[in-house]
């Protein structure tokens, strides 16, 4: 059996978790998300703490229940604390401001660009170079996190662009005559 899937997920106050035959819903403060339950895994709540086996003895089962833990997991520590992701702006004239939903960038192009952000997703600059992203689902707030750094990645010879803040860039040296 897998190792990640062998570790139960203990379930915090507040948070109610629903198991269907077709999907796994969980409740908190954070909000409310959904998964859809697999066939290979069968999933079981004992007194808080939920426990996933696989139902066959398949290597297929075997790995899609460590899946669905972490993923089960994931949405757990989503809705009591959050994800988030930091980003950077890099280069003379970048600059961020967040206006509700939306995200205005100028970044370089003859042009500002806007990012609208999806329902559930939150948007912040503390500083004008500087962007925050939070939310309750881990996949859409590193989704979105990487979709406003494909504005404008960083580029290997000055390190300009939007990057994340723990990324390191590899300076590339310019051509020699």
């Amino acid at each position: 059996m897998s190792r990640i899937g062998k570790m139960p997920v203990a379930i915090p106050a507040g948070v109610d978790v629903l198991i269907k035959q077709d999907q796994i819903s969980v409740k908190g403060s954070g909000g409310a998300l959904f998964l859809t339950q697999n066939s290979l895994v069968t999933v079981t709540n004992d007194d808080g703490k939920l426990s996933f086996q696989p139902a066959n003895e398949s290597r297929e089962a075997n790995a899609m229940s460590g899946t669905m833990r972490q993923l089960v997991n994931n949405m757990v520590v989503g809705v009591t604390k959050g994800f988030e992701k930091k980003l950077n702006l890099i280069g003379v004239g970048y600059k961020a401001q967040a206006q509700g939903a939306k995200l205005n960038l100028t970044v370089g192009y003859s042009h500002p660009v806007n990012k609208d952000m999806p329902a559930g997703i939150t948007v912040a600059t503390p500083t004008p170079t500087e962007i925050v992203i939070k939310g309750a689902d881990r996949q859409r707030v590193g989704q979105v996190a990487a979709e406003i750094r494909a504005i404008r990645p960083p580029e290997p010879y000055k390190g300009k662009g939007i990057r994340y803040s723990d990324e390191k860039i590899t300076i590339k040296e310019t051509k020699k005559k």
